[in-house]
């Protein structure tokens, strides 16, 4: 397996199925061939996902047909512009917390593995998936200690089952500030082709490091509208997170002194995990790549939590959690390859990764893929409220929830949750 191109299986959770323009009947990425998968098609695939999750005014080179523009009024009530972005996972609420992991996590994935988005062709489509999310993160900072940090109620949007061009209910905006502080996001992770742009993105990112780290709370304390969705456990880690990463862009060692200092502060090095909410085990391996030393030690630790202290389904899935158990298993398996790259148990490690990566694929006692459009046998009734609506002349609504029948549109790229505590394979 390559691992320069698998890693970006991990990331969003969603669903799949049946298209009916051409290219979404036969899919927008080349097949490359490979064993015992074609990863260069899959990262491809995972692209184009993203594309089906854009909000506001869509462009030219939009490929996924069946999106149109939406929300393009989000921000207007309270005086700012808050068009774009990305929808969170099958709903529309537009969360920067998760969003911003998600981004840094691609860019992360890029950086390290440059050389399999070259390989398979999707250089410039990363940059603009990124670029979609930072211009948003960018339009959000509205002030040196103000990030507009949620768009729409959850409440009120659970209660909408339709495509997002048709959302008639309030779209309310909810703020951070002096006043309402929180820690969500950084910006400037990947913008190489663009030198000016990468300046904008690295002094916003400096002003939101200063922000959360002078006005320290957990966003979702401060933002009720969002709690019961993506509760925080906590503002160390991301602190933690922001300032290796500042570090890294920078070369400045006053970053450096602040990532340490957390480290130590927030019992970084330990409770292995790596996801929007828990970035830990990322922090140690940012660490262990930059500063080496004991920092490798706490990665090896960590990746062998992973390996050896959860459940290991027959069918070989490491079973951090059932809310999204993939998702899970696939951001630890790109810990594992990091490690590896280390030098850390490297045989364990990548058996362990590639072992994940392939049960998603394929390789897994049900014998399908959990992958929406990519590999054999895959989902077909994901919860995703666009994908499962008909084309945009057609009546959408509750009936679309409900219907035994497979998605109107294959919605590509798209990881669904996996099996539950029920259904171990």
């Amino acid at each position: 397996m390559e691992r320069r191109v698998v890693f970006i299986l991990a990331l969003l959770v969603a669903g799949e199925l049946q298209g009916t323009s051409r290219s979404e009947a036969v899919g927008y990425c080349s097949e490359y061939g490979g064993s015992p998968y074609d990863y260069r098609e899959l990262l491809c695939q995972s692209l184009v996902f993203y594309e089906a999750n854009r909000s506001g005014k869509l462009p030219s080179d939009q490929r996924v047909e069946w999106r149109y523009d939406s929300a393009v009024d989000d921000g207007a009530a309270d005086g700012v512009d808050l068009e774009g972005g990305y929808y969170d996972a099958g709903d529309f609420v537009k969360f920067a917390f998760p969003m911003g992991f998600t981004m840094t996590f691609l860019a992360w994935g890029y950086i390290s593995y440059e050389d399999g988005f070259v390989q398979a062709g999707q250089v410039e489509y990363f940059e603009k998936t990124l670029r979609w999310a930072t211009d948003y993160f960018l339009k959000s900072h509205t002030a040196p200690t103000t990030i507009w940090a949620q768009v729409g109620d959850s409440d009120l949007d659970h209660t909408f089952w339709d495509r997002p061009e048709n959302m008639t209910m309030a779209r309310p905006s909810f703020v951070l500030n002096e006043t309402n502080p929180g820690r969500l996001i950084g910006l400037g992770e990947h913008t190489r082709s663009d030198p000016a742009y990468a300046a904008t993105l690295l002094t916003a990112a400096k002003e939101l490091f200063d922000f959360a780290n002078t006005y320290r709370a957990v966003y979702s304390d401060n933002i009720p509208e969002g709690d019961a969705y993506y509760t925080s456990s906590g503002y160390g880690d991301e602190l933690t997170w922001g300032a290796i990463w500042l570090y890294r862009a920078t070369g400045d060692d006053s970053y450096r002194a602040l990532a340490e200092q957390f480290y130590v502060e927030f019992n970084v090095a330990y409770g292995a995990s790596f996801n929007w909410d828990n970035k830990k085990s990322g922090c140690n391996a940012v660490f262990a790549e930059l500063l080496g030393g004991e920092y490798l030690t706490f990665l090896q630790q960590n990746v062998a939590e992973f390996r050896n202290n959860y459940v290991t389904t027959p069918g070989g899935l490491h079973y951090f959690s059932q809310w999204g158990s993939l998702r899970h298993a696939l951001n630890h398996a790109f810990i594992a390859f990091k490690a590896a790259d280390l030098g850390i148990d490297v045989d364990a490690n990548v058996e362990f990764a590639e072992r994940q990566v392939n049960y998603a694929l394929g390789t897994n006692p049900s014998d399908r893929s959990y992958v929406v459009g990519v590999g054999k046998n895959p989902p077909t009734h994901c919860h995703h409220r666009a994908a499962s609506c008909p084309d945009i002349d057609v009546p959408c609504g509750w009936t679309y929830f409900d219907t035994p029948d497979p998605n109107p549109h294959i919605l590509y790229g798209a990881l669904v949750g996996g099996p539950d505590e029920v259904r171990l394979p």
